[in-house]
Order: C-alpha cells, then sequence, then structure tokens
C-alpha cells in the first residue's frame, strides 16, 4: 500500500472508513469480550480489534487513520477475521488495500462451524445465512437446490436480490415474485439508510440498475420496508413442484445484520417434497452437502 497520488490517497481514505464502519458494528460479546460498564464507543475499540487480529494499536490506528503505511497481506488476513468480515466484505477489504488475497476463497468469518453443522442437521429444510445485502454466506443442500444450482454459481452472483431480478430459473422458482421482488427492493432500500456511503453497497445497487430495467422503474417508487408483513413463501421447484414453506430469521448479531433463515414446510404435501429433494441431492450430490 505504498503508493502515491490522489488516487491512492481515496483508497486510504476509504479503507479507513470502511474499518471503521465494521469495527463499530461488532457487539464485544460477538467475539468473546466483556462489554463493561463504561463503553461509550459503538462497537469495538481499536485496542480490541488490533489484540483480536494480532497487530500493534498503533500500526492498526494508523490504518483507520488512513497514514501511508505498507501493510501484509497476513495482517490484513487477521483484521478480516477480527471483524468478521463476510467473502464481499474481505474482497472489498484487500481490493482497497492494493494487497492479493492469499486465500480468495477462504470461508466466511461470520458463519461458525456450529452455525454449518446446524444447518447441516436441518435438511432437509432449507437454511441460508444472508446479511442484509442478500448476500448468501452459507446454505446448506437444500437450499442450494431449491432455485436453482447454487454451486454452479459465481460468489458474486450469490446473492438473493441479484438472482431475482436476473437469473431466469430463480425468477421462475418464485410463485408470488411480483410481490417478492418489490419486497426486497424496500427491505435493501432500507437498509443501505444506514450504509450509504459503502462502496460495496453502491456497487450491488449500481450493478442491479445496469442490469434490470425492471429494478430501476421498482427502485424509483422510493419504497421501504423494514419487516416483511408475510411469513410463508411459495416456490416452484424444478425437480419436486410447489412448495409452502414458512420461514424464520434468527439474527446472528446486532439487527441488521447477517441472519439465518430456514424454511419449514407448511403442509405435508411440502413437508414429503422436500425429502424427496433431499433424496436426490444425497443420491446425485458429493458427501459433503453444497455451500456448508
Amino acid at each position: 500500500m505504498t503508493t502515491y497520488g490522489p488516487e491512492s490517497a481515496v483508497r486510504r481514505n476509504e479503507l479507513a472508513a470502511f474499518l471503521r464502519s465494521r469495527r463499530e458494528r461488532i457487539a464485544p460479546e460477538q467475539v468473546g469480550l466483556p462489554r463493561g460498564v463504561r463503553r461509550r464507543t459503538p462497537g469495538l475499540r481499536r485496542e480490541e480489534v488490533a489484540q483480536l487480529s494480532a497487530v500493534g494499536v498503533t500500526w492498526y490506528t494508523w490504518l483507520e487513520q488512513a497514514r501511508d503505511i505498507h501493510v501484509s497481506a497476513q495482517v490484513l488476513d487477521a483484521i478480516a477475521r477480527a471483524l468478521l468480515l463476510d467473502r464481499n466484505e474481505r474482497t472489498h477489504l484487500f481490493t482497497l488495500a492494493g494487497v492479493v488475497d492469499p486465500a480468495p476463497g477462504a470461508r466466511c468469518s461470520t458463519v461458525t462451524e456450529p452455525i454449518r453443522v446446524m444447518m447441516r442437521q436441518l435438511e432437509p429444510f432449507p437454511a441460508c445465512v444472508q446479511n442484509s445485502r442478500y448476500d448468501l454466506l452459507a446454505y446448506n443442500s437444500t437450499y442450494g437446490n431449491l432455485l436453482c444450482d447454487m454451486d454452479a454459481l459465481e460468489l458474486h452472483e450469490r446473492n438473493c436480490m441479484w438472482l431475482a431480478f436476473t437469473h431466469p430459473e430463480w425468477k421462475k422458482g418464485l410463485v408470488d415474485r411480483d410481490k417478492v421482488i418489490r419486497a426486497m427492493a424496500a427491505k435493501f432500500r432500507s437498509a443501505m439508510a444506514e450504509h450509504i456511503t459503502e462502496p460495496a453497497w453502491k456497487h450491488m445497487l449500481g450493478r442491479l440498475q445496469q442490469a434490470s430495467p425492471e429494478f430501476r422503474e421498482i427502485w424509483d417508487r422510493h419504497e421501504v420496508m423494514r419487516v416483511a408483513p408475510e411469513r410463508t413463501k411459495r416456490f416452484l421447484n424444478t425437480h419436486v413442484g410447489l412448495l409452502h414453506l414458512d420461514y424464520q430469521v434468527s439474527w446472528l448479531g446486532p439487527r441488521p445484520g447477517p441472519r439465518m433463515i430456514v424454511y419449514v414446510p407448511s403442509d405435508e404435501e411440502s413437508r414429503h417434497r422436500l425429502e424427496q429433494l433431499q433424496e436426490m441431492i444425497t443420491a446425485g450430490a458429493p458427501a459433503e452437502p453444497a455451500g456448508v
């Protein structure tokens, strides 16, 4: 990161702002630290991030002050883990720092091994972990085959809203699609109010606006929504047909943020069809469940 010129200054300032925003969103309890009675800083303190990532406090402070210093891939990797960055956030961190990620396919730190085990145990019920930007951080094999072959997609395509507006098979599988995409866009706008200056959010919005005239039309309505009014969704699976599924959201940190979503059949026919789907996956899939 020892570069010069106005572009490097912009990158350093973006990196500093990004690190502060990620640090401030993490509750101490999420990383095993006591909150204490005198905490005034939202989220973690700088020295706590330095401690968690085994980086000097001064060094980390300089990063948040946009100093022109060199930072190694190993240091960035440690900071990414300490800040519980998901795949997209990790990529963004390394891009801003101008450093090649030594482990671009590394598992998301937000999704712990117990959560992965839990999602496997929930099969044949579909389950996934996503953030407020609709990025899919992890999923079990049933979810990975619910609307398309998720493992066949590139990582940057594994976003529920992107798929709902651009992926033919995914679009076909959403039985009440018109209502679903309006709700997704409204919830995305509400969530983006807290991330309005963040490049990852602006990038996702730009991609959607460029790729989908339908999204642009809905986005221009300026509709907002915090909580969906309904808890049942209808999916049309290519292999087993119509599924009526109720869903439950479990937050994995402060709201809004990463959450685990579990889909439970709302009738016996849907339960039977999910079991059929899981049998098909087991018969033709590798031993390790997809996406988990």
